[in-house]
């Protein structure tokens, strides 16, 4: 497989959400990486998918939360977050924010 370099600002952009942008800036079968922007008061509804979910908060807040109040946490920029296989999980931008996320494996819905 060649490797190569995508620029986030060469990614493709989806408006995934009203308020969210996502850029798969690489990926192979078996994990993604994926640039995020959401603006305050967007959110995503709760969700799961196979993939684990590795993430980073690069500029702003968030708040991730789940089916039981103990999973409710927030991440700040520098703030990392790992969220398992199949456990439901949402999030809201307390403000506008920017982060990052791995999948493992790749999420085929995501992929351009």
């Amino acid at each position: 497989m060649k490797q190569k370099s995508i620029a986030t600002a060469h990614a493709i952009s989806v408006a995934t959400l009203p308020g969210m942008v996502r850029r798969p800036v690489g990926y192979n079968k078996h994990a993604m990486l994926c640039h995020f922007e959401i603006k305050k008061g967007a959110a995503i509804p709760l969700h799961s998918h196979d993939p684990v979910q590795i993430g980073m908060c690069l500029v702003g807040k968030l708040r991730f939360f789940g089916v039981n109040p103990g999973d409710e946490f927030e991440a700040s920029a520098g703030d990392g977050y790992v969220i398992a296989a199949n456990k439901p999980h949402g999030l809201s931008a307390i403000e506008d924010s920017t982060y990052v996320e791995v999948f493992c494996p790749a999420r085929d819905d995501y992929k351009d």
